[in-house]
């Protein structure tokens, strides 16, 4: 499914929620614990954590896979990790600022 800067994602495996970024144009498989991600949520009933995708995601970070092609910002963290696929998404690190001598 094809993904806008600015949509809203919700796991159906945790709590957590992300807002996207960066997506590219084409089609991309983001996930959370192991099952794809929805915009409403998908009911109440929380699907079981794959236990290769529980390291969990904390609220505030940004996460971007290695081609930088995709970056989610997480609203709401949770127990299960953000994918693309099965390639799990890094903790974006910060831009050192330039020295002031």
């Amino acid at each position: 499914m094809p993904y806008k800067p600015g949509a809203k994602l919700r796991s159906v495996a945790d709590t957590t929620e992300v807002v996207v970024i960066r997506a590219p144009a084409q089609d991309v498989d983001l996930c959370c614990g192991g099952h794809p991600m929805t915009a409403d949520g998908a009911g109440s009933d929380l699907r079981p954590l794959d236990p290769d995708f529980a390291t969990g995601s904390q609220l505030g970070k940004r996460y971007v896979n290695e081609a930088g092609s995709v970056e989610l910002l997480c609203t709401k963290g949770g127990a299960g990790a953000l994918s693309v696929g099965s390639d799990v998404l890094t903790t974006k690190s910060a831009k050192p600022l330039p020295a002031s001598d």
